[in-house]
């Protein structure tokens, strides 16, 4: 190496040592000398919270703000300091993402999606999407809302249109049915919003059934009118069914007017009974049942996205367990083997993780997988935020899909045998690779 070469690397390495030092006193100056004290993510299932009296209105109406508000005296989240746990930042990511798997018509692309499921075939994929946009389906009454792609990737059959203003959560049941919650009413304000033109027909505030060609089966709640009764519903997000065809509707969102309940019905679509899905003890009293599954044994599992975790209840309402480390879940699935995948398209510094799809076991609650998303989490310097990944399901394969509400579309995420997972497991190299960079 030349004298000039080694000169000038040892200037460069100095000036960056100069430049560190009182960078790194000022940080400590900022921290006052000493390594500030972080409430680390629990990394294992917890037991439920202990019963307690219920919130008065005005105490649960306090908690459901959102930001700044929500915080109350609480300080700002600190980018310098991260609450993920060591566990969550070492889980293997083997998959590797398709978002042109698909084909829509020409002219037609598709909406935000949070709702979709893989049919019962095992590998065609339902989404529910909103219309081509990103918002209701009020401007866009001739577009058919529900889509079913083909194991190709190509759309076989669609309907829906004219019949929802929202389409939020999907379901698809053993007879092959397709239940779509439509959330938001276009004849009713929600909080901040304005009063929707009066519409040809009443949508929103229901749950809809319909055969796999499209016929209206059943309809749960009243079209357009919010309410929490037996024959209301409230910005409801999502529904499952049981073995014995009983119903059970997330009928809750992050607005209000929004029911922060779960409502049971039969097969017929009798009211049975409703039991509260944000407890006493959480911090925020809204949004606390964003999307909703059942795993083999029958028990229902909720996603608390407001409070960033998996609440899980017995059919009767009881709750079972908490899951705090599946991320700030969005959307649920659990496939016939009780795999359980956790879609993250809201989490922020302050839930202690990055935004992406966890897996893992639905019995024991071990977190086995991640996929962080590649648009990574919004900060001060990143711009508008995004909603990705929203919905997930898998197909009989191993496939995951993801489903995004900003930017629109469907990513399928297979295994890689090209490459290692990263992180890669501790101690274990490659033959042909180093662990250098």
């Amino acid at each position: 190496m030349s004298t000039f070469r080694r000169t000038a690397k040892v200037l460069l390495a100095t000036t960056a040592v100069a430049l560190t030092i009182p960078f790194a006193a000022s940080f400590a100056q900022r921290a006052g000398g000493a390594a500030p004290q972080v409430d680390i993510v629990a990394t294992t299932p917890q037991p439920p919270p202990p019963d307690m009296p219920a919130l008065t209105p005005q105490e649960i109406l306090n908690r459901q703000s959102r930001g700044a508000a929500a915080r109350g005296s609480q300080p700002a989240p600190n980018y310098n300091i991260s609450r993920r746990s060591d566990f969550d930042k070492q889980l293997p990511n083997p998959y590797v993402p398709n978002q042109t798997w698909y084909t829509m018509p020409k002219g037609r692309f598709l909406g935000g999606i949070s709702g979709i499921m893989v049919d019962n075939d095992g590998r065609s994929i339902w989404v529910a999407e909103r219309c081509g946009g990103t918002g209701n389906c009020w401007a866009s009454p001739d577009v058919d809302p529900i889509i079913k792609f083909g194991p190709d990737g190509k759309v076989v059959t669609t309907f829906g249109k004219g019949l929802i203003s929202y389409p939020h959560g999907l379901w698809i049941d053993a007879d092959n049915n397709v239940w779509v919650t439509d959330t938001v009413s276009n004849v009713m304000a929600t909080a901040g919003g304005a009063t929707p033109p009066k519409p040809a027909i009443a949508a929103g505030a229901q749950v809809l059934k319909f055969s796999p060609t499209g016929r209206l089966l059943l309809r749960l709640g009243t079209p357009g009118i919010y309410g929490n009764d037996e024959a209301h519903l409230s910005q409801p997000s999502d529904v499952v069914t049981d073995r014995q065809g009983n119903i059970y509707v997330a009928d809750s969102h992050d607005s209000p007017p929004t029911n922060s309940r779960i409502v049971k019905y039969d097969r017929t679509g009798k009211f049975l009974k409703a039991w509260d899905s944000c407890h006493p003890s959480y911090a925020r009293q809204i949004d606390c049942s964003h999307s909703i599954e059942i795993d083999t044994q029958g028990r229902i599992f909720v996603a608390n996205r407001a409070n960033n975790q998996i609440d899980i209840f017995d059919q009767e309402g009881k709750r079972l367990a908490v899951w705090p480390h599946f991320g700030k879940p969005t959307g649920l699935y659990i496939d016939r083997n009780d795999i359980l995948y956790v879609a993250d398209s809201q989490t922020s510094l302050a839930s202690g993780f990055v935004k992406g799809t966890h897996i893992g076991s639905a019995r024991t609650g071990i977190v086995t997988a991640f996929i962080p998303d590649p648009l990574g989490n919004a900060a001060p310097w990143s711009g508008p935020g995004t909603l990705s990944p929203e919905g997930v399901t898998a197909d009989r394969d191993g496939n995951i899909y993801t489903a995004s509400v900003r930017p629109q579309g469907i990513t399928r995420w297979s295994i890689t045998t090209n490459t290692r997972p990263w992180p890669a497991p501790a101690g274990r190299g490659g033959r042909g690779g180093g662990d250098g960079e």
